[in-house]
């Protein structure tokens, strides 16, 4: 199952009283601000979750799998996430 954006807005609202529209605005900033500092460059550390880093990758040579063709690929970032070693052994029911 997968968790939405609705149904963390859902648990807030349930789980704190909270009405669902400043519950919403909750999640809303939250995501934000974790994108802004991604943005940034900035790593977002989680403490019993985990760790979300922006990484470069160099470019590469790939190849077209349609025709074969090979081409080089362009530098890029993405976003990794490490996670905590909690999360890791609630995972495993450790």
């Amino acid at each position: 199952m997968t968790v939405t954006k609705k149904q963390l807005t859902e648990a807030i609202h349930h789980q704190t009283g909270i009405p669902k529209s400043k519950s919403f605005d909750i999640v809303e900033t939250v995501i934000e601000m974790m994108i802004s500092a991604l943005e940034n460059d900035d790593d977002v550390l989680i403490s019993g979750f985990g760790k979300f880093c922006v990484k470069e990758k160099q470019e590469r040579r790939g190849r077209n799998p349609a025709t074969e063709a090979s081409m080089m690929l362009p530098a890029r970032k993405v976003v990794t996430f490490k996670c905590s070693r909690t999360l890791r052994e609630k995972v495993n029911g450790e």
